[in-house]
């Protein structure tokens, strides 16, 4: 017999669990977010997810006999060329080593000027503005402001833009993002690990770095700094490999990667994951052996559409099959897609149970049913949670809701 998931019961817990103001939660918001911004005929999306950023940069450097040598290169090795992240780290691997020589037919200065063009690229792509005020991203800085708390928000993104800035800034939320100064802010390591921030502030942890992020070298020692403004031509600091830091402890992206770990840790945290389809191998193992150590914290993945694939003659794949592997054996990793979820490590469809009690619209407003024609086929029941304008809706009905306990 199969199991199946009250999606009323499961959205009124999670109401309940964001209505505290003394609970660490956090969000952590990955690539698919960007591409829930409404925008005008012809501009969607504001910001392409990873695959279709990464045909942009390939066509724009399609060209670039070095850039191609490169992408062969990366083959050879297994890698993928459909996705950004892994031809930088590809890339920077190859940089560390090429240190008075070349490797694989190219010069360490080859790898620099490509590691330059394709940062470049890639920030003439993402460096855009939100529309208006009335964004998923300014629905969550709403949400945010919307209680005293006495334990702060944190978000934590795998996105270079700086989107979530414009809507902090746009709604005057205080936040704190590592740095501090005002001329050329660097990173402050302590006040990160010792939480030296006054509890109002918003945490916006950036753990694959920023297009306003820069590296640059000072009496022999690599620092990073953060600008007010995008430079096209400087070394920015994106998706930082691990292999870029010798003094890791002293640079961003491993302090990070400490922060969220020591937020999972904390005591009935909640992380609510969206636009995240959990590739990123780095980063899974952080997060399960995070809630490993610490069963009364919860990491929620809101997944974008339906639990698999429909493939020709009449077959279907699994759409996020890491994520269904993790949470199937991590009970405090629950996934939900639009009509299935894995809760507790146990799989099923969303099915209502009705109990007399209907009133709740805030609520119900979030469940879809689809009654096909055919009565032969079953009726469905949707959780449109994955997608984050969904999502920051549902966050919109918490403001005041007098139906929260």
């Amino acid at each position: 017999m199969e199991i199946d998931h009250d999606p009323i019961r499961h959205l009124k817990y999670l109401r309940q669990s964001l209505s505290q103001d003394n609970e660490s939660i956090g969000f952590f918001l990955s690539a698919g977010c960007p591409l829930s911004v409404p925008m005008p005929e012809g501009g969607w999306p504001l910001i392409p997810d990873v695959a279709n950023l990464t045909e942009h940069i390939n066509l724009q450097l399609s060209d670039d006999a070095k850039f191609q040598l490169l992408l062969g290169e990366l083959v050879k090795a297994g890698r993928n060329p459909n996705n950004i992240e892994d031809t930088l780290s590809f890339l920077r691997s190859l940089l560390a080593v090429s240190k008075g020589g070349s490797v694989r037919g190219l010069s360490e200065q080859d790898l620099l000027q490509l590691e330059i063009k394709i940062c470049k690229t890639i920030v003439t792509k993402i460096n855009v503005l939100l529309p208006n005020q009335n964004t998923p991203y300014h629905h969550l800085c709403k949400w945010i402001r919307s209680i005293d708390r006495k334990t702060p928000i944190e978000i934590f993104t795998t996105n270079y833009d700086l989107l979530m800035e414009q809507a902090l800034e746009d709604l005057e939320v205080e936040y704190f993002d590592g740095f501090v100064g005002a001329r050329r802010s660097f990173f402050d390591l302590r006040a990160l690990e010792e939480n030296l921030i006054p509890v109002h502030w918003t945490r916006l942890w950036k753990i694959h770095g920023s297009i306003n992020w820069y590296k640059e070298t000072l009496a022999e020692q690599k620092r990073v700094y953060r600008s007010s403004e995008v430079k096209e031509d400087a070394s920015h600091l994106i998706y930082p490999s691990h292999l870029k830091y010798e003094e890791s402890r002293k640079m961003p992206y491993l302090a990070l990667i400490d922060q969220l770990n020591r937020f999972i840790r904390k005591k009935s945290s909640l992380l609510i994951m969206s636009g995240y389809s959990f590739n990123d191998g780095h980063l899974n193992d952080t997060i399960v052996n995070a809630l490993k150590s610490n069963p009364t914290a919860m990491v929620l993945g809101l997944m974008h559409n339906s639990f698999n694939i429909d493939l020709t003659g009449g077959t279907s794949t699994e759409r996020y099959p890491e994520a269904y592997k993790l949470s199937r054996n991590q009970h405090n990793l629950n996934v939900w897609t639009f009509d299935r979820a894995i809760i507790g490590t146990n799989e099923g469809e969303w099915c209502p149970r009705y109990d007399g009690d209907d009133t709740d619209t805030n609520i119900r407003a979030f469940l879809t049913t689809v009654r096909p024609e055919d009565p032969a086929i079953k009726t469905q029941h949707l959780v449109k949670l994955g997608d984050f304008a969904q999502f920051t809706n549902f966050l919109r009905r918490i403001i005041g809701s007098p139906g929260v306990q």
